[in-house]
């Protein structure tokens, strides 16, 4: 009865079935032989020593991502609150890395925390030696630092790390009001001091403006007074040039020049009569008056006309 050939059959079947080993695609197995590392099963179908050789692990060779969110204290005692996205994978998958990976943790769970914990210390570490007003703008230093110090440790353990994002830095709200307050105050300052700037140059424009005005105004009013010269003189020696002809007309008919001063006077007072807008100018109308203001422009005749020989 147990020598029956379907016995046998079945023993083979379920040898074989034992024996058989699938590995999914972006994993690999590692098998061991009573508790001591023999091989690394790659991805398809695998054969085993039935019964003997055991699937110890599945390792996956994909990216794997992680997001840590944590608190870290500045050198100003300033809360600063992180959230970074850590993204790693298994070096290779060549028997030594895959060792390291399957061995060096006793779960994947001890793994995470110990990578977790490696970031948060880190960046710490940095943020420690800095400000608070500092740490927004060292965004792109606290990753830089990190990634050095982490990627040196993943490589111990068979992983790389292929990138390391800080998305989100925060603070207490008590800082962030603080910080809004001061970020308020310097953009009243700011604009103080750009509308004080812009009244400054208003005022200089302004002031320029006017003193070229002036400067305009003084030369036109000197090239004014420079041509009223002119035309009074050009009056001047238009009226002595036809005072002395005639007076040479006169002396020829032997007539006296005394006339032509007269006429003169009379003419002025004419013109004082049509002319005058309300102002009041005093004349002495008497004969005496009249004999001594010829008397006078007589005199200044003479002595025109003797200045004028002893010019020539």
């Amino acid at each position: 009865m147990f020598e029956s050939p379907m016995i046998y059959i079945a023993i083979l079947i379920a040898v074989i079935f034992l024996s058989l080993v699938t590995v999914q695609q972006g994993t690999v197995g590692i098998t061991t032989i009573f508790g001591k590392y023999n091989r690394t099963l790659y991805p398809g179908l695998n054969f085993r020593i039935p019964l003997i050789e055991t699937i110890f692990k599945r390792i996956s060779v994909q990216n794997r991502a992680v997001e840590i969110t944590f608190q870290a204290v500045t050198i100003d005692q300033a809360n600063v609150h992180f959230t970074s996205l850590l993204l790693f994978a298994v070096m290779d998958n060549a028997e030594e890395t895959v060792k390291k990976v399957a061995f060096k943790f006793v779960s994947d769970r001890d793994f995470m925390a110990t990578l977790s914990r490696t970031v948060e210390g880190s960046i710490r570490a940095f943020v420690a030696t800095k400000k608070q007003q500092e740490i927004l703008s060292l965004r792109r230093e606290i990753t830089e630092a990190v990634k050095g110090n982490v990627d040196h440790m993943l490589e111990e353990w068979g992983f790389h790390l292929i990138d390391l994002q800080i998305n989100d830095i925060t603070f207490d709200e008590e800082v962030m009001r603080s910080m809004s307050k001061i970020v308020a105050a310097n953009n009243l300052k700011a604009a103080a001091e750009n509308e004080g700037q812009a009244l400054l140059i208003t005022k200089t424009k302004a002031a320029e403006a006017e003193g070229n005005a002036i400067k305009i105004a003084a030369e036109a009013e000197r090239e004014a007074a420079r041509m009223r010269g002119q035309a009074v003189a050009l009056f001047r020696e238009e009226v002595a040039k036809g005072m002395s002809q005639a007076a040479k007309e006169m002396q020829t008919a032997n007539l006296d020049t005394s006339v032509i001063l007269f006429s003169m006077w009379t003419e002025a007072v004419k013109n004082f009569s049509e002319n005058g807008k309300g102002n009041i100018i005093f004349l002495d109308g008497s004969i005496d008056g009249m004999q001594k203001t010829l008397k006078e422009l007589m005199a200044l005749n003479r002595l025109d006309y003797s200045g004028g020989l002893d010019q020539k």
